[in-house]
Order: structure tokens, then sequence, then C-alpha cells
């Protein structure tokens, strides 16, 4: 749901980038999962504060700056079950990651590798003979098929 971009000021805040629709989204939980270097761990969020593009955190046991730094790049996660369910006819990025991408003739393009944010539209990464990175909009994203696993679209493969 975000990423530690670095430490905010000198008391053990830490700034995030966020990747939810609202920067409200990740400030509601009181628990974060923290990653870190491979490592998943539980944390008490002590303070949040929204910021116009960012929001900066204070969590248990940050004390200082360089405990802040440390956290650079740090994966902010909420546990699944804790999250709403999503909305008909939408998805969170993490179940459409790892779906197979088929094309209208029934070619296959690959697998959803990653998403991008790119501010017009969201961008679905698709590898597989080749790296492919497919608008995450109605006219090419035709069907999402999360029981089978399989997106299809509106896709060439010599595209």
């Amino acid at each position: 749901m975000g990423r530690v971009v670095g430490p905010f000021g000198v008391r053990g805040w830490v700034k995030l980038k966020t990747f939810t629709e609202n920067l409200e989204n990740l400030a509601g939980y009181p628990t974060w999962w923290v990653t870190v270097a491979g490592i998943e761990k539980p944390t008490q969020v002590d303070a949040v504060e929204i910021h116009a593009s960012h929001i900066v955190a204070k969590l248990a046991g940050v004390e200082d700056r360089d405990q802040a730094f440390a956290l650079r790049g740090a994966d902010i996660s909420i546990p699944r079950e804790a999250l709403p369910p999503a909305e008909e006819g939408e998805f969170y990025w993490a179940d459409l990651v790892g779906l197979d991408v088929v094309n209208l003739q029934g070619e296959y393009l690959g697998q959803v590798k990653d998403l991008l944010e790119t501010g017009a539209n969201d961008v679905l990464v698709v590898k597989g003979d080749k790296e492919r990175l497919l608008p995450y909009v109605d006219a090419i994203v035709l069907e999402v098929n999360l029981a089978e696993k399989l997106i299809r679209v509106d896709w060439g493969l010599d595209y």
C-alpha cells in the first residue's frame, strides 16, 4: 500500500509514497506491516499526518532520524483481511499480479508482473516473450477473471 521514501524531520517520522487512490486510505489503519530486507513485521502507527502529495508517519520504536533513514525503501502493507472488499468491477493491484494475459485471438501475451501509476491511467506490466505495457482502460482490458486467473485484452502480439 506504500513505501517509505525517507526520514521526515529529526524525531523518527518517515515520509511515505502511497499506492492507494486516496492518501487517507493508508492513514486509517493502526497497524502496518513493514517489510525491511525481506522481513515483514507488524508495526504500531503512533501518528499520521496527511500532506498535499504524501503522508508522514511516526512508527512505534522509531525514535530518531537515523532509525527512520534505515527504513528507507521499506514496503508498507496491510493484512488482506483488514481491507474492505473490492467494489464490483474493481480489483486490488495485488489480485492482478500473476494473472495470465491473452488477447482476443487467444494468443498468450504473458503474465502481469507489476502495475504502474501514470496519472492518466494505470498500466499493466506484462512479461512474456517480451515486456509489454498495456493501459488499464476499458477499451484494452475487456475482462478480468480472478477464478480463471486470466485477463482478456484487445492487444496484438505485434504492438
